[in-house]
């Protein structure tokens, strides 16, 4: 009987083809045939593709660049695709979403971070990059088991953690939602800001948070939380709830400052300035061509006589 000894070169040589081979592999996710033909319960407008588009920039331009231009992040083994080419486009809807949901080894899971209406506006404004595409019919799902779940948080300031509790309430029984995808999320201006990691619930319904000390809060130190819970049974949940556990804080709003993004009365002095002072220059220079053109003629007419 033969035995083989394999050098040290040989065994790093194959360690490296076996990490290769999963890495592709991780970014080549087959998608489940019940995923591929899933249809949209959203009806793409204009509205849904404008929506997508701001989602698409927060969440995907910085890797993918802009849909058609070919300024993908090209760092990344293999590089982010351009989903307005034919090669994403000939993915249904239920596969772009999908892929969304799920990310692969580089790209996150989006369905951490993004509620399903949200993946749903991005799909439809990676479609309008497709001019052929049409939209297959509408399928709204109902899963009337979402409108009994109850989701509650609660604050422990001895271990300095969250409590996020989820139950199905059924007439009068009371249901513990275990194994499910819980996430929190602090309500701000310009999205929400994650609390720690997406958590499974326990068996008692419960998935905890550790909650970042001294965060500030509305002038009473009220936080506005974001409960979200994702579950193959009781679908996808989100509710909201207020808790008096941030630092009071007394921060003028974004739109009571003179600022770029606010009104024209509450715009900048120096940005009022140099607008009206170019549209005085354009109205003068109008003006002096006008008057120009009338001395012009004048002149021209005396000769003429």
């Amino acid at each position: 009987m033969k035995i083989f000894i394999f050098s040290k070169k040989s065994l790093f040589f194959i360690s490296l083809l076996l990490f290769v081979f999963q890495f592709v592999n991780a970014q080549n996710i087959t998608v489940p045939t019940a995923n591929k033909v899933k249809t949209s319960p959203l009806l793409f407008t204009a509205v849904t593709i404008k929506k997508g588009e701001a989602i698409y920039k927060i969440n995907c331009i910085s890797c993918h660049g802009d849909p058609g231009k070919g300024n993908f992040l090209p760092a990344f083994v293999p590089p982010p695709a351009d989903l307005a080419t034919q090669k994403a486009q000939n993915q249904t809807d239920g596969e772009l979403f999908y892929r969304t949901s799920e990310g692969n080894l580089v790209m996150p899971k989006f369905k951490t971070t993004l509620s399903a209406d949200e993946r749903w506006k991005l799909v439809s404004y990676i479609r309008s990059f497709n001019k052929s595409y049409v939209q297959p019919p509408v399928v709204k799902e109902e899963n009337l088991l979402t409108k009994t779940v109850q989701l509650d948080i609660k604050y422990d300031s001895i271990s300095n953690k969250l409590s996020l509790l989820a139950v199905s309430v059924i007439k009068k029984d009371t249901i513990r939602i275990k194994k499910a995808e819980g996430l929190v999320f602090i309500k701000r201006l310009f999205g929400g800001l994650q609390v720690g990691q997406s958590t499974k619930t326990n068996d008692k319904g419960i998935a905890t948070f550790d909650y970042p000390k001294n965060l500030p809060g509305d002038i009473n130190g009220n936080i506005d939380f974001e409960l979200r819970l994702n579950d193959t049974v009781y679908g996808e949940v989100i509710k909201t709830k207020s808790l008096k556990i941030g630092v009071p804080t007394n921060v003028p709003g974004l739109t009571e400052k003179r600022a770029m993004w606010n009104v024209e009365s509450k715009a900048p002095i120096w940005l009022l300035a140099t607008y009206f002072s170019i549209l005085a220059g354009v109205w003068l220079t109008i003006a002096y061509i006008v008057i120009s053109i009338f001395r012009i003629k004048k002149r021209g007419i005396k000769i003429n006589s």
